[in-house]
């Protein structure tokens, strides 16, 4: 949360002309509450269950760019189908970046997802500020011109 995901996801599907997905608001819209809610009523196990069947059905989709939850990569079922369905790119930001970010906003749970495990999946790896954003874009639109 407050990585980037939903932004950075909104530009690459542009850029691509693809379709942006963003798994917690299409869970939030198909259940009409928030993520939060659902953390609070049902706990995270059953949050976890059903944002692992997310997932299964959205990485089964063509043509699009998906953006998950923080805490996807918690289980292994979803690692595994992110990674083999996709092109999977970990937006990195300082714990105190992140903090700064969301402080005060969106009444979301905080997770602390272990770095291993983004990484473990990422064929990129970038740095979550405007700038190193803004060069993986354009090092993106230059590769699909140059193709």
């Amino acid at each position: 949360m407050g990585a980037g995901k939903s932004t950075l996801g909104r530009q690459l599907a542009r850029r691509l002309g693809k379709r942006f997905i963003d798994a917690d608001a299409e869970l939030e819209r198909r259940l009409g509450v928030t993520i939060a809610t659902i953390f609070e009523v049902e706990g995270e196990a059953s949050f976890r269950d059903r944002e692992q069947a997310m997932i299964e059905e959205l990485t089964g989709l063509e043509d699009i760019v998906l953006a998950t939850g923080g805490g996807a990569v918690m289980r292994a079922a979803n690692r595994t189908r992110l990674k083999e369905n996709g092109t999977v790119i970990y937006l990195y930001a300082e714990p105190e970046t992140l903090w700064q970010r969301i402080h005060g906003g969106r009444n979301r749970p905080m997770l602390q997802a272990p770095d291993p495990l983004y990484r473990e999946i990422a064929d990129h790896v970038i740095e979550s500020d405007r700038e190193a954003v803004l060069r993986f874009v354009r090092q993106l639109d230059g590769n699909a011109h140059a193709g």
